[in-house]
């Protein structure tokens, strides 16, 4: 996968201000607060919902202050980057308005200082000019002062609040409303300048913030989370700059519990890029075809993604992980000690449809990325076509004869003198088909070519793409790409070349089961991929189980298909939409609801 450093941002679209200043900069929209009624239309969908029933999300400041007033003592707290200043000034004005006086203890009061905070995660950050650091090992309680738990409820005020991130570090008896922010809205307020980093009082490059966010800041943020999911009253959604959805922790767990033994669809983003193509923009309605292109589709990044439920039309985004906090065991199954919080598998759409060739890269060994990353698993990935031109291409594994020192040697002189290299004879252009996969385990040299749509059907890990060579080309703001010639010389594996690549990076399909109008065909994937790959091909309808596994799966063929697992939770599914069957639904039926052949493709844990 290609995307760290992409730096893609585009035009601005639906874009709040704050005095003349955008608040966010992207070319998607934000969430609607209610569902439109044509949004639920059998499509693509790009507002999945898990629905809860009738009055279980509330609407607006109005309705949440109505219920503060009733607590009188509240600790209010969330994800970094919430505009805090907005939601307290809406509330304060609610509790002003209704006569009573309020007392307001703010967290970032207590943040120690920013040059003591910036000496405690600098550790983690690597060099300055790298686009990676290392997963931080501090708290979030270390970037506060000591006399921020020692502040208590002023008994002299009606209402007292305590509000912003790490608000429940005041370890107060008193309920606490958790502000969530989904993952694409913080770095669309990182693009338009309108946040910082946790305890930073400066901006910074964007891929610097990143940088921070994924190492230091998430990683804390997380931690806290989970730390206090038990203790949350309500959940809230923090992406609307002057509108709040709501609802209490009872109802938010039974929607965590009913996606834990049923049916699971993120909420998916897309992405311009550099490479991008138009294949999405094309058969992915209610995207913004405003934009020159698209790179990515996050399908299941699920560090990045977000769950929506859905009541009375009101809709609430919360981050994956609570999710697996709270049901691993449900969602993984017999392989949750292995894996525990992290859900190991992602589905992303690489789009270089009409497009370009994504650059000449590969991704760390794992030792590699445990040391020098401190991640727990690697980035093995593999390529599925799901539609290509005819001319189509994968950049697959060495030439037989690759000499690494005259490799190394003319990718330092590109990079140094900007000059461009036939890169055929270095690495194995290999014609892409649709259905093919592509098998790239760790250390393998790859890309994308130009003109497919490829599902990447990968390990959770996804910024760790050491890039050497990227066609002379600029970012989309017209600054040079990263190249990192020596962390992938680190880990290339100058093996995979020649007739190697022919038999172990392509998959060769072949049918381990047949039916009456169905067939179960296997991709085997790379003795180092800890996941495998099935593909379900079916005229009407076939009954699996989960066998205590988890499946994840989209439709790479047909019209759409109709999920049914055993509980009775029934979902109707789109051509190229990725779901998920938790390993605690035991079984499912998928029903062809088109004229044509279904095929629907199953990655799972080995």
């Amino acid at each position: 996968m290609d995307k760290m450093n992409s730096n893609n941002t585009t035009d601005q679209g639906n874009n709040h201000m704050s005095k003349g200043v955008p608040l966010r900069k992207s070319s998607q929209t934000l969430m609607p607060v209610i569902l439109n009624q044509d949004d639920t239309e059998m499509a693509y969908n790009i507002y999945p919902v898990c629905s809860l029933g009738s009055k279980k999300i509330f609407n607006g400041y109005t309705s949440l202050v109505q219920w503060i007033i009733k607590q009188k003592t509240i600790v209010i707290d969330g994800y970094g980057e919430v505009f805090w200043d907005e939601i307290k000034s809406a509330i304060d004005q609610q509790i002003t308005n209704a006569g009573l006086t309020i007392n307001w203890i703010e967290t970032a009061a207590y943040l120690k200082p920013v040059a003591e905070i910036d000496a405690m995660v600098s550790p983690f950050l690597g060099e300055r000019e790298s686009v990676w650091g290392t997963k931080c090992l501090l708290t979030l309680k270390d970037f506060y002062q000591d006399e921020f738990g020692a502040q208590s409820p002023d008994k002299a005020f009606d209402i007292n609040i305590v509000v912003g991130t790490g608000a429940a570090l005041i370890n107060w008896n008193a309920p606490i409303i958790y502000i969530d922010l989904p993952k694409n809205e913080l770095q669309y307020r990182m693009r338009a300048g309108s946040i910082t980093n946790l305890g930073c009082n400066e901006l910074c490059e964007p891929f610097l913030m990143y940088k921070r966010f994924y190492f230091v800041d998430w990683v804390l943020l997380n931690q806290h989370k989970k730390a206090i999911l038990d203790k949350i009253t309500v959940i809230a959604d923090g992406q609307w700059i002057d509108d709040i959805n709501w609802m209490f922790r009872s109802d938010f767990i039974k929607g965590l519990n009913k996606l834990g033994s049923s049916i699971i669809r993120v909420r998916p983003w897309f992405e311009p890029g550099v490479w991008g193509g138009q294949w999405i923009k094309q058969h992915i309605p209610k995207v913004n075809e405003d934009v020159e292109n698209y790179a990515w589709s996050f399908e299941l990044i699920v560090p990045e993604n977000g769950l929506v439920f859905e009541s009375d039309g009101y809709l609430l985004e919360v981050s994956f992980d609570f999710l697996m906090f709270h049901n691993k065991d449900q969602v993984l199954g017999k392989h949750a000690a292995q894996f525990g919080d992290e859900f190991p598998i992602r589905f992303d759409f690489l789009d270089t449809y009409d497009g370009a060739n994504l650059s000449i890269q590969c991704h760390p060994r794992l030792k590699y990325i445990q040391e020098v990353f401190g991640e727990n698993i690697t980035q093995d990935e593999t390529y599925y076509i799901l539609d290509c031109k005819e001319d189509a291409q994968v950049f697959l594994g060495f030439q037989e004869d690759i000499d690494a020192a005259l490799f190394k040697n003319a990718l330092i002189e590109s990079q140094n003198k900007n000059v461009e290299i036939n890169i055929t004879d270095f690495v194995q252009s290999l014609p892409a088909k649709k259905h093919d996969l592509f098998l790239i385990p760790n250390g393998t040299i790859h890309s994308a070519g130009a003109n497919n749509m490829v599902l990447e059907i990968s390990a959770t890990p996804y910024i760790f793409t050491f890039k050497m060579y990227d066609w002379l080309r600029l970012d989309m703001d017209g600054n040079p790409r990263p190249i990192n010639i020596d962390h992938a010389f680190n880990n290339l594996n100058f093996e995979r070349k020649g007739s190697q690549v022919l038999g172990e990076l392509i998959s060769k399909p072949y049918v381990i089961e047949a039916g009456e109008n169905w067939q179960l065909v296997h991709l085997p994937t790379h003795p180092e991929h800890f996941y495998d790959v099935h593909r379900i091909e079916f005229d009407k309808e076939i009954s699996i189980e989960t066998n205590n596994d988890c499946h994840v799966m989209m439709l790479v063929e047909g019209e759409s298909v109709f999920v049914e697992t055993a509980d009775g939770t029934k979902q109707a599914f789109a051509y190229a939409e990725t779901f998920v069957i938790p390993a605690a639904a035991k079984s499912y039926k998928l029903i062809n609801l088109g004229k044509e052949q279904a095929k629907v493709i199953k990655a799972f844990l080995k």
